[in-house]
């Protein structure tokens, strides 16, 4: 095939990639985007965040069943159909991905299925089902994700040892399910299973689950795992494995003690790798720091001016919205605008029940950097929103500046708390004070207000719960 000519390729068609593909052909660029899957999307979309919130949109629909009894509203025990509710899955992901192809076309980006190497700092080698394609390209964006991250020691060649990807096919419900990390795959995954029926031990090397969240944010999800799981189980590491018929074997070491017990799946989810080898970027000038990420400066510029990287890839927070602004950072800088990743408010949610989500300062980070803040609570139980749906476990906080009364972190635990987590983002992002949100009227009964409600309790005034008005500032 003849080499083909381009001003952009972007290789991966992730949350990152696509973005970066499409923004770049909306300001006027030649665009070839590369995926070596079948489907757009990338791993979030066909492995990743969009079955997993399926999943576990389906794992409610048990969980809120079982839950109406004491409302005098009762089914009959639930029944699973496993492959009717893979094809459901399966169906958001084709339609999806199928959009994703739709608009590439209609934006007029040539999709090249195949894998990406590189072979010099100008050239792409695509190997494709028709044979080598060529692309001479003036800049590359490199967006081709990561991994679940599976060690050497736990890699067996067992099909009972499942990444977060065998997870989502949900090929069957184990009776015996062993989740190893209380990370966000871990506990979302670990609810979904666990509401379909399988008895769920979860273990964790930390003395926490969901360590990067502030403790008390974290309480109600580790109350709710506790309930729902078999067992929790903090300060565990797990040793050796070994298969034993249709089971595994698991070696444990807690505090000092072994234990051995059989499992019929095990779920490792102990982090992301990213995927940084057969790409061929030895032949170029980018550089990776130790983990194998590419580096890269605030303009997603790697150290090769010809390519960029973003999402996964380039390191820092493993999040998909976080890939999708760094690829319109990338653009911009690529067509000449002044752009950078400075001071952006990144939001994380973890989608267990109770939801928990929060962005920019954390009130543990505050404490950790010496940074003096005031922090205004609202409890839910105080909220008629969630007392009409019974779950008044949850709880909305702001951080605040206490010189200035800028908002500088907001955190929500809580039904539906990565809906609600994009008004903080906007007051961070704003630089929007509490007196901003406590006179903004928010609409009753809803759960929204409770961010309005936390502001006013910032001042001492909050109309459903007494506070104290504005409290001592909290400091390391």
């Amino acid at each position: 095939m003849d080499p083909i000519k381009t001003e952009i390729v972007v290789v991966g068609a992730g949350p990152g990639g696509y973005a970066a593909a499409f923004y770049a052909a909306d300001l006027g660029k030649k665009v070839i985007l590369v995926e070596r899957d079948p489907r757009l999307g990338g791993v979030c979309l066909n492995r990743g965040c969009i079955p997993s919130k399926a999943l576990l949109y389906a794992a409610h629909t048990v969980s809120s069943a079982r839950e109406s009894e004491h409302r005098g509203i009762s089914f009959g025990k639930p029944t699973v159909d496993v492959s009717k509710l893979r094809a459901w899955k399966e169906s958001i992901l084709t339609r999806l991905s199928g959009g994703i192809a739709q608009l590439a076309k209609m934006r007029g980006v040539q999709v090249l299925q195949g894998r990406g190497y590189f072979e010099d700092s100008r050239t792409l080698r695509v190997e494709t089902d028709q044979g080598q394609q060529f692309v001479h390209y003036e800049k590359a964006i490199v967006a081709v994700g990561s991994k679940s991250t599976l060690p050497k020691a736990f890699d067996l060649g067992n099909p009972r040892i499942m990444t977060s990807r065998e997870a989502l096919e949900v090929e069957d419900i184990p009776e015996n399910l062993l989740v190893i990390g209380g990370g966000y795959i871990g506990m979302e995954l670990g609810t979904v299973y666990a509401s379909l029926g399988s008895k769920v031990v979860l273990v964790e090397a930390l003395d926490t689950i969901l360590a990067g969240a502030d403790p008390d944010l974290a309480r109600p999800v580790i109350a709710y795992a506790k309930k729902a799981f078999k067992e929790v189980r903090l300060k565990t590491k797990v040793g050796k494995m070994a298969t034993s018929g249709k089971q595994i074997k698991v070696e444990f070491d807690l505090d000092g003690q072994k234990k051995e017990e059989l499992y019929d799946r095990i779920l490792v989810a102990v982090g992301r790798s990213p995927n940084a080898e057969d790409l061929g970027l030895e032949n170029t000038k980018v550089s990776f720091d130790e983990k194998g990420f590419i580096h890269v400066n605030e303009k997603q510029q790697t150290t090769d001016p010809a390519i960029y990287a973003i999402g996964d890839i380039a390191g820092g927070i493993l999040l998909a919205h976080k890939a999708s602004k760094e690829a319109r950072i990338a653009v911009e800088v690529i067509v000449g605008e002044d752009s950078a990743f400075c001071d952006i408010t990144i939001p994380a949610v973890v989608f267990t029940d109770p939801e928990l989500a929060w962005c920019g300062l954390t009130e543990s980070e505050a404490k950790a950097k010496g940074i003096e803040v005031q922090v205004a609570k609202f409890p839910w139980a105080a909220s008629g929103r969630a007392l009409s749906f019974d779950r008044p476990d949850g709880l909305t906080k702001l951080i605040i500046d206490p010189d200035t009364e800028r908002i500088l972190g907001v955190g929500i635990v809580g039904t539906g708390a990565g809906e609600l987590i994009s008004e903080g983002v906007l007051a961070v992002e704003m630089g929007a004070t509490a007196k901003d949100l406590a006179l903004a009227v928010h609409p009753h009964p809803t759960l929204s207000e409770t961010l309005m409600e936390a502001a006013e309790a910032f001042y001492g005034h909050a109309t459903h719960t007494m506070a104290r008005k504005k409290s001592e500032p909290t400091a390391a």
